[in-house]
């Protein structure tokens, strides 16, 4: 069985706080993904900060060091706290992501594979190898846009016409950051 690391450490301060427990159709928003992850065969692993609020998840956590607050240091914990190969990195606020989809990002070849939908690289969603460890570890201390990582590991990029087998891009990559973003979501 491969592993999916959930990031769930970020403040949620454009939500109101505590992302992973606001309601979504009579669910905390990460109990979306976790069921996407076990749609997916996936293990998953909850990665937050010891400050980060979080629903009942019947999974393990992994509680990331306080500094810095940076999803790269989620990513960190997370493939050290696995020891596996290689695992599946998805934000706690993207909850129409699909099994079937992080399944196959999983089965990809790539150290490291991020998607894009509309023009925007989406570098919190993809395919970390653990092998990436000691370059991930050693650009933590610069905290660079999750962007740049991709750029200098020079990532396989998942393009919407790879997305498209697994349902529209947009709906699947759909990230609930604001009360206006949750409003449209459904919650």
């Amino acid at each position: 069985m491969g592993f999916a690391i959930v990031l769930a450490g970020g403040r949620g301060s454009r939500l109101g706080g505590a992302k992973a427990s606001v309601p979504l159709e009579g669910r905390p928003l990460i109990a979306h993904v976790l069921a996407a992850v076990r749609a997916g065969g996936l293990e998953p692993v909850v990665v937050a900060k010891r400050d980060s609020e979080l629903p009942r998840l019947g999974c393990r956590v992994v509680r990331e060091p306080d500094l810095p607050r940076h999803p790269l240091c989620g990513i960190v914990a997370g493939l050290r706290a696995i020891a596996a190969p290689a695992a599946v990195v998805c934000p706690t606020d993207m909850p129409f992501l699909e099994g079937d989809l992080l399944a196959w990002l999983h089965s990809l070849p790539e150290p490291l594979a991020v998607v894009r939908s509309a023009g925007r690289l989406h570098p919190l969603l993809g395919r970390y190898a653990a092998e990436l460890l000691p370059r991930l570890e050693a650009m933590l201390p610069a905290q660079p846009a999750m962007r740049q990582v991709a750029e200098q590991l020079g990532a396989r990029i998942v393009d919407e016409r790879e997305l498209r087998r697994f349902g529209d891009p947009a709906r699947l990559l759909a990230n609930v950051n604001t009360p206006a973003g949750l409003g449209s979501a459904g919650g």
